[in-house]
């Protein structure tokens, strides 16, 4: 997975996610912010922490956790957690997705299955349901 050398300077998107967070925009909590919509990954807290402080060194541990409780509260964040690993973040406004977990590497990946989208629907409109939101998570090793 690529990460960003350094961080994209914060700008109006991660203010407004803040605002609707209902948290008061500051300098560290904007880093946070830009961390995390920069990620192509889904970092857990302590790597997200790192790489803040990589471009805010004054942001503390503490701060970075809640941040992400009080953003995750509000739907701004998901909380990702996958059997056996710490809670990883990734931002709310992402295309619907699903995850494979490497069991063996711990690696997360996103992928898109119209297929898988379409059976899910099928499977809850036979049952009675409409879907309101769910997630997929496979935990597979590389053969």
């Amino acid at each position: 997975m690529t990460r960003p050398d350094r961080i994209p300077a914060p700008d109006d998107a991660h203010d407004d996610a803040l605002r609707a967070a209902g948290l008061r925009v500051t300098r560290q909590r904007r880093a946070i912010m830009a961390a995390l919509m920069s990620a192509d990954d889904h970092p857990d807290v302590p790597e997200l922490h790192r790489r803040v402080r990589a471009e805010e060194p004054t942001v503390s541990l503490a701060t970075v956790y809640r941040t992400l409780a009080a953003l995750s509260k509000k739907g701004v964040v998901q909380r990702l957690s996958f059997e056996g690993e710490p809670a990883r973040f990734e931002t709310s406004d992402a295309p619907h997705h699903d995850h494979i977990v490497d069991l063996d590497t711990g690696a997360v990946i996103e992928f898109v299955s119209p297929e898988i989208e379409r059976l899910q629907r099928e499977i809850a409109r036979r049952h009675g349901y409409e879907i309101v939101s769910h997630k997929l998570e496979l935990y597979c090793r590389k053969r």
